[in-house]
């Protein structure tokens, strides 16, 4: 293995706010792997809904609005005491939830045979340190550092071994996004039966259309006429627009990432005894519920965050099997974050932007 530098490259997130709150910073610290830990040589990473919304303090009780409108300025509303997913973060921070890389290095009590293996990190991960026991769970790039540099520590069981010929960028569009959409797909038991999926031209949505139709499910996309076709080829077997009019009562499982005023409707979508899971937001959190249609229909709600460690093993057995493959639009350097970002808020591009570390 080549020797490992005491200085990397990163960029660092320095507070919530707008994207002045990147810094491309050229003399970070190279961490050095704890017990239990591996030290590894980031290949790629991926731009996530998850990284602007931590940048901006979306996830703080005092933001209502959807992420687009205060994505490259900040929201304004938020402070350091809750503008992380999980309450406050310490700054600076290296963000990336996405990291596929090689492992350079172990900690104690971890065999060094790992060194040399490529490996996907697990993004949601259980708390393993005293400072995050009240914690559900923990997230890469948020709770500690993450792949948005040269260099990242994990826990070694959160370090998954992958064999595969996709690139570096490739896999590192799967973490984040794939196990978000397994997550959903686990906790509301989907099957063989008919799913609406919202946002699904996003990194998560554009993952549940492939994962849906793996377990047999019938995919209806919601999303823009010019994207309609990439959707259709990731195995969506209809779209409708935005705007467009839902079916009432016609679907068993509504997979959400969306929110905001369309909420209602896609309620009333569902049949009798359905189920709504949601994982994202992205047109607004506040949403008004008729606890009518919740109670009469029987609807089952699942929040979505946290997820069973197999979920991500899952995925890595779904990679090496073929069974899924990416969706990825661009590709930036890391140091171009900043165009990374103003790319995926456009929304013009279908499925994940990556971003070349190493």
């Amino acid at each position: 293995m080549p020797e490992i530098p005491n200085r990397m490259s990163g960029m660092v997130l320095t507070a919530h706010g707008g994207l002045e709150c990147l810094q491309w910073r050229e003399d970070l610290v190279v961490p050095v792997p704890e017990p239990g830990q591996v030290l590894i040589k980031v290949g790629a990473a991926a731009v996530n809904n998850t990284d602007i919304n931590t940048r901006i303090g979306w996830y703080s009780k005092s933001v209502r609005g959807d992420t687009a409108a205060t994505a490259s300025e900040g929201s304004g509303g938020a402070t350091n005491t809750d503008g992380g997913w999980s309450g406050a973060l310490n700054f600076p921070l290296v963000q990336g939830a996405d990291c596929c890389g090689q492992i350079v290095a172990v900690g104690e009590g971890v065999d060094a045979g790992r060194i040399g293996e490529r490996v996907l990190v697990r993004p949601m991960q259980v708390p393993k340190k005293p400072e995050h026991a009240h914690l559900l769970l923990v997230t890469f790039g948020s709770e500690f550092d993450g792949g948005f540099a040269d260099y990242a520590v994990a826990n070694s069981e959160d370090a998954l071994a992958v064999s595969s010929k996709l690139s570096d960028v490739e896999l590192a569009s799967f973490p984040c996004a794939y196990s978000t959409a397994e997550g959903m797909i686990q906790k509301s038991s989907l099957g063989a039966e008919r799913v609406l999926v919202t946002g699904a031209s996003g990194g998560v949505g554009s993952a549940a259309i492939q994962l849906a139709k793996r377990r047999g499910a019938h995919v209806t996309a919601v999303t823009t006429p010019e994207k309609s076709e990439a959707l259709k080829e990731m195995g969506a077997d209809a779209t409708l627009g935005r705007k467009d009019e839902l079916p009432e009562g016609a679907f068993d499982v509504v997979l959400d990432l969306v929110g905001g005023p369309n909420f209602p409707n896609l309620l009333n979508c569902l049949k009798n005894g359905g189920r709504y899971a949601v994982a994202g937001a992205i047109a607004g959190p506040i949403v008004e519920l008729d606890l009518r249609t919740l109670y009469l229909k029987d609807l089952a709600f699942f929040g979505c965050t946290r997820q069973d460690p197999k979920v991500f093993q899952d995925l890595i057995g779904y990679i090496e099997r073929g069974e899924i493959r990416p969706m990825i639009s661009k590709t930036f350097p890391l140091k171009d974050m900043v165009a990374a970002q103003e790319a995926f808020l456009s929304k013009k591009y279908a499925g994940k932007i990556g971003l070349l570390v190493s």
